[in-house]
């Protein structure tokens, strides 16, 4: 559906464009859009290649693991319905590592894996488990410690200061994470109550 309303929203643009006699801007601005979008992704995969590579260092020296058992009674809490040495729990702890150093485009294969893991879990089904809609809720409010991304563009348009965005990126997430908890958990405990009437 999405790519209908980009298509639309591009023809209508062009046609608009062209009725008003500004297809020469038009064909400047794509050119300068994606020079621009060249640079940036250049930008990009310097600071992406570090931090993955850090992330593979820790998964190959066994810090993922130690992360991932420190953080294990939380997660447990939180994923009741997955045994502790599912592999769904190692792709969920991956996730949010990931998600947790702004790393938005390397959570989201684990973010797939660990789905398709919680789906085998509930048998297939159709309908999203408790552990799906948990996992989905936290994916989305993405508690980050170091918005990787986010940094790595403000350097690349010259910011002053790219780190300042830490701060406000942490409280931020943070309180979009604890909000999607409460609602996963009120929802839950609603359609629990309600079930049990």
């Amino acid at each position: 559906m999405v790519n209908y309303i980009w298509i639309g929203m591009t023809i209508v643009g062009l046609i608009f464009a062209a009725v008003n006699g500004r297809m020469k801007q038009v064909n400047e601005a794509i050119f300068h859009s994606a020079n621009e979008a060249v640079t940036l992704c250049i930008g990009l995969i310097s600071i992406l290649v570090f931090w993955l590579g850090i992330m593979k260092i820790a998964e190959e020296s066994g810090l993922l693991y130690k992360f991932s058992r420190l953080c294990h009674p939380l997660i447990k809490r939180l994923f009741p319905e997955v045994p502790g040495d599912h592999p769904a729990m190692g792709y969920i702890v991956s996730n949010i590592m990931a998600n947790m150093f702004g790393l938005g485009n390397a959570a989201t294969p684990l973010g797939i894996k660990a789905m398709e893991q919680l789906k085998e879990l509930n048998g297939g089904k159709p309908v999203a488990s408790r552990s799906m809609i948990t996992f989905l809720a936290l994916n989305t409010s993405g508690l980050t410690l170091i918005p990787t991304t986010v940094i790595a563009i403000r350097m690349n348009y010259h910011s002053a200061s790219p780190t300042e965005i830490v701060g406000p990126t942490l409280l931020a997430t943070a309180i979009a994470t604890i909000v999607a908890i409460l609602i996963d958990r009120y929802f839950y405990f609603r359609r629990k109550r309600k079930g049990g009437e």
